[in-house]
């Protein structure tokens, strides 16, 4: 009910302020699961890549965004669960695999599931670092990684900016990434590192963002 509500309204808003320019879709699956593994430079990111698709595409969300109290925490959750997104507390250990488990069954369901390798988004334009979730995910899973790259959204909410302001943006999918030789290794950290790396480098080559091979300071370990 709620889906269809924010579907019936916000993607015409959206599509009309954001007038995104579609490009590669076809690299996306139309059913079964998949990995769709993007780039990440604004809080509208997750809201971009559901509306350039014909399936729905689930994220692992921050759970104060369903936490929130009075009318603005109750506006805030009914909009996140809308867009099928999946509150998870983040952290390490415990936390880290809870955020596993629930992205493993949205693949098992045969969802489309979004993942910003870098584990937050860029402050400054550049591509940083892959943290191996997004690895580990496609090998104990199996499914396929397809590389997205996002231009513009970051002009559409700026680093600082509550409210965000209407600029085209740009969505551009990659050929499918296919990790089956690794399969049963998703323990081996040099694979979970080569293989994230690899997403990374076909993000970047769709993207064309400077490169930097450490992790992002806001998420780094």
């Amino acid at each position: 009910m709620i889906h269809a509500i924010l579907d019936h309204s916000v993607r015409p808003l959206a599509q009309l302020a954001l007038r995104p320019s579609v490009r590669g879709a076809h690299h996306v699956p139309y059913s079964g699961p998949v990995i769709l593994a993007s780039n990440h430079l604004s809080f509208v990111d997750s809201v971009v890549i559901p509306l350039v698709l014909p399936r729905p595409v689930t994220f692992l969300a921050k759970a104060e965004y369903f936490e929130g109290h009075g009318v603005c925490g109750w506006l805030s959750r009914q909009f996140f669960v809308g867009m099928g997104h999946v509150p998870v507390h983040r952290g390490h250990g415990r936390a880290a695999w809870e955020s596993v488990r629930v992205a493993q069954d949205v693949l098992a369901a045969g969802g489309a599931l979004g993942i910003y390798p870098e584990g937050t988004r860029s402050l400054d334009g550049r591509l940083y670092r892959g943290r191996t979730g997004v690895a580990r995910l496609a090998l104990l899973t199996g499914a396929p990684v397809v590389p997205v790259a996002l231009t513009g959204t970051q002009r559409v909410q700026p680093v600082g900016s509550r409210v965000p302001r209407p600029h085209q943006v740009t969505a551009q999918f990659g050929a499918p990434l296919d990790f089956s030789r690794y399969a049963g290794k998703h323990g081996k950290v040099p694979v979970l590192r080569a293989v994230t790396d690899e997403i990374v480098s076909a993000i970047g080559a769709l993207s064309g963002q400077e490169y930097v091979n450490t992790y992002h300071p806001a998420s780094a370990a």
